[in-house]
């Protein structure tokens, strides 16, 4: 009888859901999921206005000639050349999206499905490097094709990732060459192999 007892009492009821609590707790994340969504996208929309005065984007010429190379890949922004984290948002620059890449003498055509297209003039472009990252967007070493070109008086950084990265090194060659600019990695190892030797 002892131990009946005493199994009764070791027993405990199980606690009951406080169904109210969990609700409240979930509304308060759903509520600060979406200020910080609205101040993200305010953010969005005051770095364009700040951005108004850069200029629209040029359009492709009628004819720009035959392609000297073409690239399939992901466009992942722009950004104030030189500060990686300095995000061009004006006339859609900020926009990730798909990208096709032709370079012909005229300049290099940015084709963004589902985005503003832009033509850069080969008058505009100014250089370009493999770099690692460019705003938001980080990946190894030589992983993303930079492209410093100049629009409205100001240089602009645009970060290209292509399907296959091994022709990234090649474009990089073509455009140095298109707008006179050394190669400033082959100017280093010469530099390092005339001290080795």
């Amino acid at each position: 009888m002892t131990s009946l007892l005493e199994l009764a009492a070791g027993k405990e009821s199980a606690e009951v859901t406080d169904w109210a609590a969990r609700i409240g707790w979930v509304v308060g994340l759903l509520l600060f999921i979406a200020l910080v969504y609205w101040l993200m996208r305010e953010g969005w929309k005051w770095r364009g206005t700040l951005q108004g005065d850069l200029p629209e984007l040029p359009a492709a010429p009628d004819d720009p000639g035959p392609a000297r190379l073409e690239l399939s890949g992901r466009y992942h922004g722009s950004t104030t050349a030189g500060q990686w984290l300095d995000r061009i948002v004006a006339h859609g620059l900020g926009t990730r999206s798909r990208v096709e890449l032709t370079l012909t003498d005229a300049g290099l055509d940015v084709v963004r499905p589902g985005a503003t297209d832009f033509f850069i003039p080969v008058a505009q472009l100014r250089e370009a490097r493999l770099d690692k990252g460019i705003a938001g967007k980080v990946l190894t070493e030589g992983g993303l094709l930079i492209v410093t070109w100049e629009h409205g008086g100001k240089l602009l950084d645009s970060g290209f990732r292509s399907d296959h990265a091994a022709e990234q090194p090649e474009w990089v060659e073509a455009l140095n060459n298109m707008v006179g600019t050394p190669d400033n990695k082959n100017d280093k190892n010469s530099t390092t192999e005339g001290t080795a030797r």
